[in-house]
């Protein structure tokens, strides 16, 4: 345990200063959280993570291992990034970059509640929607939709899904717990 907060920070991380970090959030071996990120409370950052400096975590937000999440990514609370996966933040990388490289960033926004599989990419300048999963090694390069399901290279989507993670079929009631759904115009909202 860290002995100023309830964090547990591994001794083989690496937290530099002038990191925000909520209460509670575990920070496991080997990862490197840098200057100017903020990371909310009851996180669980995996093995071998990257944060790059301003990068804004919500609460609750589960990282696993070996996620690399580079500056211009915000990540809003309940977030699942499963292993591997990767965010990008320069559609068009050089070795060769003009000095000031961040003036380049695109901005990617991953709602509440979203989910990330494994080795999924996603390419920069888009926004996730609230409870949209997307699928293991997709690579997502447009916005997606709240509660779209996504898969592919490049990523489609292939279905609506319930904010409790269950697929919904043609009735957009889902089997598990009961929410029910309206689509309209590409949009899937609930029903009240």
């Amino acid at each position: 345990m860290n002995e100023r907060t309830s964090n547990y920070i591994h001794q083989s991380a690496c937290v530099d200063d002038h990191v925000v970090l909520g209460e509670r959030t575990k920070i496991w071996h080997f990862t490197h959280v840098q200057s100017g990120a903020e990371v909310g409370s009851d996180c669980n950052i995996g093995q071998n993570v990257y944060i790059a400096g301003n990068v804004k975590i919500g609460d609750h937000v589960k990282i696993q291992n070996n996620v690399s999440i580079y500056e211009g990514v915000t990540l809003e609370d309940y977030v699942f990034c499963g292993p591997s996966c990767v965010f990008t933040n320069v559609k068009t990388p050089r070795c060769r970059f003009p000095q000031n490289k961040s003036e380049f960033y695109l901005k990617t926004l991953v709602r509440e509640g979203a989910s990330i599989g494994a080795n999924a990419t996603i390419v920069c300048g888009h926004e996730i929607g609230r409870n949209a999963f997307i699928a293991a090694g997709a690579v997502v390069t447009e916005n997606v939709p709240d509660y779209a399901l996504m898969a592919g290279v490049p990523a489609r989507q292939i279905g609506w899904i319930c904010g409790c993670g269950k697929r919904l079929d043609e009735s957009l009631i889902c089997g598990q717990c009961g929410q029910r759904y309206s689509a309209e115009n590409g949009t899937l909202k609930k029903v009240e």
